[in-house]
This record gives structure tokens, sequence and C-alpha cells, in this order.
């Protein structure tokens, strides 16, 4: 394992390399959200590809290194809505666009792992609710038609029907979830993983207690079964779980993970923690090591993680897990190293 920097407290945090319980250990490869907010916005000008064809970084090398040296077995792709259909609201991919997109998760799936199609806007189109005001839950089967007509025929795509909701009533967005299933099953995608995220951001702290998990339950596939429909959760380490500091402070066992675990169970259903990561510090070397020692525990309903980021971000980013290529050889960010790959430690 190579890794950046030296840290004291590295040996200390080890995981080992035990991630056989795990069906999912990942990473987000971000670029193609880029210019997405919180309110749905998408300035699409200022996406960056994670691949050199298109002028970004190196995507395919950064995934073949995580999958080949790290043991990886998943990556996110998140991609704006605004970017795929060229900034018109409907379901018919901008093919420009959507050409770049379909070449990165082509990239993914020749790595041999799992790849999270993940629709990156928070539940709105330029501040519109989906069902709620905003763009209407036709509207919103329409982008997943198309995209699951795309990658139907991929046993390893996953689909991550919409980051991150929040500020929303969780009864109507669960309807809107429904259509998305709807679509993506109609459209013959009838086998992959479906991810239903809830609300305050799909927070692992609160999905079992804000009511849309409760919401969620209903979501059924068009046969009335809810087979490889999955919980969508995230959960930052730092003080207020934005994903923002460079330092952690929880390694958020007591607040979400047990209770999550302990909810999943009740109501025989599983998650998979599609966002988390801390700053390569001290603190959250400690934390995050924590973290995914305990997740290994409860394996039975959480299916893994992707953790954030790699891909388009710099190796300055705050929450870094881009490796730096040196000369033929990759070198891997410390909370990867030690923490996040399933050959920490080795």
């Amino acid at each position: 394992m190579k890794f950046l920097a030296s840290t004291t407290v590295a040996l200390i945090y080890m995981v080992g390399s035990a991630f056989a319980q795990f069906r999912y250990a990942g990473v987000n490869i971000a670029g193609f959200d880029f210019g997405c907010g919180t309110d749905g916005t998408c300035d699409i000008t200022q996406v960056v590809p994670p691949l050199t064809q298109y002028g970004g970084p190196d995507g395919l090398g950064q995934m073949t290194h995580f999958v080949q040296n790290d043991g990886y077995s998943l990556f996110r792709l998140p991609v704006g809505w605004q970017y795929l259909t060229n900034n018109t609201l409907g379901g018919t991919l901008y093919q420009p666009n959507f050409e770049k997109y379909y070449a990165l998760v082509q990239a993914c799936l020749s790595t041999g792992a799992s790849c999270i199609v993940d629709v990156h806007n928070y539940a709105r189109w330029d501040g519109g609710i989906i069902g709620q005001g905003g763009p209407t839950n036709e509207q919103f089967a329409a982008i997943w038609t198309s995209l699951a007509t795309e990658f139907k025929s991929y046993n390893n795509v996953i689909f991550g029907t919409m980051n991150e909701p929040h500020d929303l009533n969780v009864t109507l967005w669960a309807e809107s979830v429904q259509y998305a299933v709807n679509a993506i099953r109609s459209a013959g995608a009838t086998s992959q993983l479906i991810l239903l995220p809830g609300d305050q951001y799909t927070s692992a702290a609160t999905i079992w207690s804000d009511g849309s998990g409760a919401a969620l339950l209903n979501v059924t596939n068009p046969d009335g079964t809810k087979t490889d429909l999955i919980f969508d959760v995230h959960k930052y380490l730092d003080y207020d779980n934005s994903g923002t500091h460079a330092n952690c402070t929880t390694n958020n066992t007591v607040e979400a993970w047990e209770p999550l675990s302990q909810w999943l169970r009740q109501n025989g259903r599983q998650a998979l923690n599609t966002e988390t990561g801390g700053g390569n510090t001290a603190s959250c070397l400690e934390y995050l090591c924590q973290q995914v020692a305990y997740q290994r525990t409860i394996a039975d309903v959480i299916l893994g993680y992707s953790s954030w980021a790699a891909g388009s971000f710099a190796t300055s980013y705050i929450l870094t897990e881009t490796p730096v290529l040196n000369g033929t050889e990759w070198y891997d960010q410390p909370t990867v190293a030690y923490c996040l790959a399933p050959t920490a430690g080795a």
C-alpha cells in the first residue's frame, strides 16, 4: 500500500484487511456534478469530466488503481440532471453531453467494479422540488426512463435515484421515488439495485426517525415486491455532518449506525452508505477507521460504502481521496491507505 504524507497515528488506527463481509467498498468519482448546488441549480460550464480524452484527470487510471491495488469494488458517478439534458427539463438526453458521461460509466465497468449512476440534484431542479411544485413526477420518471434504457443490460450498474433530498414533504417524496422505480423497471432494468434516498440529505442518523424511511418502506417494484430496493444513506464525520471540515469529531456509531442497523433489521431491509469521508488529518484517521470497523460488524444490513471523493477533485481539496500518479505508480491519500481501502494496512 502506497500513500501520501506521514502521520504518527497511522499504525494505531489501521483497520486490517478483513473486508469480506462488505458487498461493496469504493469511492465517488466526481466531476460531472461540478457546479451543482443544494438548491438544484447546476452550472454545467463548471463540469470537469474525469477522463483524459475530454481534457480532465485520468479517472480510468484512478479507478483501475483503486480496483487492482486497493481492492475496491464500487464507484459512484455523480452527474447533474441539467448536464444530462443540456438545461432542458425533460427526459431526452443531450447526446454530446451524455456520451461523455456514458464513457465514464463504461470506464468504470471496464474495471469489473459496480457503478452507481447518480443524479446529483438534491430532489430539485433550479430550486423547485420534484413533485412538490417543481419538476413533475412524470418529468422525474422520464429522465430515469432514458437512463435505465441506456444501462439496462449492465448488471453491475446501480441506479441512484437522487442525491441528498432535503427540506421536503417525505410522503410526497416517496411518491416521486416510486415514479423513478417504476420507470427504471419498466425500461427493462429489472434486476439491478435501486437506491432510495430520504430527507435531511439522506442522513444515516435521521432516515430511521424522521419519517422519510417509513414512507420509503412503501416503495415497491411494479410487481409489488421490494427486492433490490436499497436505502441510500450518507454520513460525514465533521461536527455538523456537512463534509466541509478537515477535522472529524465522531465515528457515528451511537448516533447513526447502531440505531440504523436496528431499524433495518426490524424492517428486513438493507442500506448502502454512498457518501462518507473526512480530511487527511489525525482526527479523521481515528474516527473514520473506527466507523469502517464498526460497519463491518453490521454488514448484514449495511452493504458497504463509497467515500467522498476522487475523480476531478484536486489533491488540495479538503476531503480529497484523489491518488497521485508518480511515474507509473499511484500513491493514495492517508484516509484511503489506512481506513477505506479493503487492503488498508496490508
